[in-house]
């Protein structure tokens, strides 16, 4: 997929450091102090459910500038079924060419080419006033709950995309998100110290300490 302002292709080995960096300075004291984002892609790389025919990059002038990636995942159905999904992410656009589309391009780019795959929906963490434009729904219109979250908890970041539709059509159940998203904040520290010195700051708007 081109034009003249950008591309999009599959990330390859070479890409990773760049890629790395990237997500590091999109998501830098973005949800908490530091960020943890740069450490789980380099673990997820190797996780047997990462979908590495859906780990795409954005470049723009020789130099990367946007990222998404797929995890295959599950929803373990109250009839007993385990309903295979795909979740997403982490996915960014360098800081500096933030809302002015290439987001959603990329974003649109990837869930195309994951239904082409023949994936039946996507299921993940983000701000309905921006992946509602690309289709996104809340995941309870579903009858899908996320794990771990009491019923009477605030679910509105939990978002759900049929890429086949009717896909979820018979299903109610939990939501389990991967294991390799869960990094230990120690092995993110000593990851870190491989980049740049940054500082962490604490940030109104941030949901984690």
């Amino acid at each position: 997929m081109q034009n003249q302002n950008y591309s999009i292709r599959l990330e390859t080995n070479a890409d990773h450091r760049e890629v790395e960096n990237l997500i590091r300075e999109a998501f830098w004291n973005v949800y908490r102090p530091g960020c943890s984002e740069h450490y789980v892609i380099h673990v997820l790389r190797d996780d047997p459910a990462f979908v590495k025919e859906l780990d795409f990059v954005m470049e723009q002038d020789g130099r990367i500038i946007g990222q998404n990636l797929f995890m295959k995942t599950y929803i373990q159905a109250d009839d007993g079924r385990q309903i295979d999904v795909l979740t997403m992410g982490p996915i960014c656009i360098t800081p500096e060419l933030k809302r002015r589309g290439y987001g959603k391009i990329i974003l649109d780019y990837s869930l195309e080419k994951a239904a082409e795959m023949g994936f039946g929906a996507v299921l993940f963490e983000g701000n309905i006033d921006f992946y509602g434009k690309s289709g996104f729904d809340y995941a309870g219109k579903f009858g899908i709950r996320y794990h771990d979250l009491p019923e009477d908890a605030d679910a509105s970041f939990f978002l759900c995309k049929e890429l086949i539709p009717g896909y979820l059509d018979d299903v109610t159940g939990i939501y389990y998100t991967p294991q390799g998203y869960y990094v230990d904040d120690a092995d993110v520290e000593s990851f870190d110290k491989s980049f740049p010195p940054k500082k962490k700051e604490k940030l109104p708007g941030q949901i984690f300490d």
